[in-house]
């Protein structure tokens, strides 16, 4: 059976690895393709998703089958495809890893199944401040190591963060949130933001735009464990979204489904 912890854990030695070989935006920068999902590949990218997919042919080559979800090359069976879905964002806060912004992430999730449902173990580390956020379905989410059982987010929202972000929707969405959240913050990682999220270091998150799984299906099971509300909006049930590259809802996560449904009509369409 896989130990899909120390693989991800060695996935992210090796992408530190290949931040020190690409250190600057002259190496990090230069768009090299495009993406399933959407977005342009950047060199810092494409390294950072060579370097979990070898992790991951290690892994099939000692037995696994399973079926691979990524952010730059979509959906690869291994093997037969097997029982598990890996669903990837191999650098989640792009933006922020080329210019040597240090808040940036690797998204990893096991599922057994192509929905969020089946979501049973995610893992999020912080290339930044290198912490270890990770989570199993049914026994709780930890950071680095120790249990996250402290103070839940907020009730009412103090503070709240937009992710997916451009100039036009911060100012379009921003003043809607006057009497919903007392302060912003706009920090370029949707899966660090949920993960902060699940240790109550902000009460709220909100994606401007629409997101994808990959973006998320590690960091939503750390807020499902801890009994956080996180929603898909235009894409409900939130359990049944699936596991692919198809960016279908903005996402919205708080205390409790109450103020989900608040944060989602103050944003509107």
């Amino acid at each position: 059976m896989t130990d899909w912890l120390a693989l991800c854990r060695a996935a992210a030695a090796d992408i530190r690895t290949m931040l020190e070989e690409l250190p600057t935006r002259v190496e990090r920068e230069p768009v090299v393709g495009a993406g399933l999902g959407g977005d342009d590949t950047t060199a810092v990218d494409a390294a950072a998703e060579r370097a979990v997919v070898a992790r991951l042919e290690d892994a099939h080559a000692a037995g696994a089958d399973f079926t691979l979800v990524s952010e730059e090359l979509g959906e690869r069976r291994f093997g037969s495809g097997g029982g598990d879905w890996v669903v990837v964002d191999p650098i989640d806060g792009s933006n922020n890893a080329k210019r040597g912004i240090r808040f940036f992430s690797v998204s990893i999730a096991v599922a057994d199944g192509p929905t969020m449902d089946d979501v049973r173990f995610g893992y999020v580390h912080d290339f930044g401040t290198a912490e270890e956020w990770t989570a199993e379905r049914g026994a709780g989410a930890w950071l680095d190591g120790r249990r996250l059982d402290g103070p839940l987010p907020g009730d009412p929202i103090e503070i709240l963060s937009f992710e997916a972000t451009d100039t036009a929707s911060v100012s379009a969405k921003a003043p809607a949130m006057v009497g919903v959240a007392h302060r912003l913050r706009v920090m370029g990682s949707l899966a660090l933001s949920l993960c902060h999220l699940a240790d109550g270091r902000v009460d709220a998150v909100c994606s401007l735009k629409r997101s994808r799984a990959v973006d998320i299906a590690a960091a939503q099971l750390l807020l499902r464990e801890r009994g956080i509300a996180i929603d898909l909006p235009q894409d409900t049930p939130f359990g049944a979204a699936r596991l692919d590259t198809v960016a279908r809802s903005r996402v919205v996560a708080a205390a409790t489904p109450a103020l989900c449904r608040q944060l989602q009509a103050a944003l509107g369409a």
